[in-house]
């Protein structure tokens, strides 16, 4: 009788982020370990973030915080939860020298003034979902800082604009916790593996689908979306198309992005310039879904081209498969708003 294939005893286990880390590296003439280092550290802060909302209702750390964050928001504990285990996890490591928040109103310095890199982030989208067990995540953009080493980060080293994002990504917290992320050379997946405490590669090479059936956006707001985006969505209506809205930005987007589709958060009456975060929203989502192969719009122009003045920011956005966001271009010209400017 033959001996049992090793593979059948011991199947391999996957490629980990590290190892898939530390192969990529190479795309990186200028990289000497830290962005790998700093990529290492974020997946470290959403283990813990993903532990601690695991057991968040066996712990007393879900409803309210009892506090407002810079965007007037009413803080859930898990925002504040999240703001620490990240912005620790990132003094820690030792390569970020500064840090912007959404839950902060000015930079947040590490300490480490010779760290090569500023990291924007969202620690905790989704917060109105967190008591009702719905996917949440968390979104980061680098930059490589344009200060001198040494010397404390500054303003300009988080307003270069989403052009100079050197990686970007998120973490969604659902029925399985996946990191996805970019470095301008494609964009891969990890699948978290809770008994191994590892991400493990589960998708390479992430395309997002040129057409799709699927349109996210909050309906309840009809009345003050402009009239080209009214056109848009009935487009979608007519063509049959399925409306799919979590609330969850991330949850949201990656379901478009694996089966394609298009997220739609508008400027309305009450908010011209839409309500979410170019730095730390805009800007890193619309990093990955370009090198997904879809595109990003915000308003008139696209999102990576916006030239950014301030922190926090805000701006519409229009993200998903390439042919879908060209017809909202169409509607748009159709109702004499100029040309959108769209890669």
């Amino acid at each position: 009788m033959s001996a049992p294939n090793e593979n059948t005893l011991a199947s391999p286990v996957g490629t980990t982020l590290d190892r898939y880390i530390m192969r990529k590296q190479a795309e990186f003439p200028f990289a000497t370990g830290e962005l790998s280092q700093l990529l290492r550290d974020i997946a470290l802060a959403a283990k813990i973030v993903n532990r601690e909302i695991n057991r968040a209702g066996l712990m007393d750390i879900t409803g309210n915080y009892g506090a407002q964050n810079v965007q007037g928001e009413q803080q859930q504990k898990l925002d504040v939860v999240a703001n620490i285990r990240f912005i620790r996890a990132l003094k820690n490591g030792g390569e970020a020298c500064a840090i912007l928040s959404e839950e902060d109103d000015e930079i947040i310095y590490t300490g480490n003034d010779q760290g090569r890199y500023v990291v924007a982030m969202d620690p905790l989208d989704g917060s109105s979902n967190i008591d009702v067990n719905v996917s949440i995540g968390t979104i980061f953009s680098i930059y490589r800082r344009v200060s001198p080493m040494g010397s404390k980060a500054t303003r300009e080293d988080f307003l270069q604009g989403g052009r100079k994002q050197v990686a970007a990504g998120y973490i969604l917290y659902g029925s399985s916790t996946m990191l996805v992320y970019s470095t301008g050379h494609g964009v891969a997946c990890f699948t978290y593996e809770h008994s191994l405490g590892e991400f493990f590669l589960s998708h390479d090479g992430v395309q997002i689908p040129a057409q799709g059936t699927t349109f996210s956006c909050n309906e309840g707001n009809w009345l003050d979306y402009p009239e080209w985006v009214r056109c848009y969505l009935t487009q979608c209506k007519e063509r049959r198309y399925t409306g799919r809205y979590i609330g969850s930005l991330v949850a949201d987007y990656h379901r478009n992005l694996f089966k394609g589709g298009i997220y739609l958060y508008p400027p309305t009456a009450k908010n011209l310039n839409g309500k979410l975060r170019l730095l730390y929203e805009g800007y890193p989502l619309a990093f990955l879904i370009e090198q997904a192969g879809g595109k990003a719009l915000a308003g008139t122009e696209a999102v990576l081209d916006i030239v950014p003045t301030d922190y926090h920011q805000r701006a519409p956005l229009f993200i998903g498969s390439s042919e879908m966001v060209d017809d909202l271009v169409a509607c748009m010209a159709q109702e004499g708003v100029p040309t959108a400017k769209v890669a």
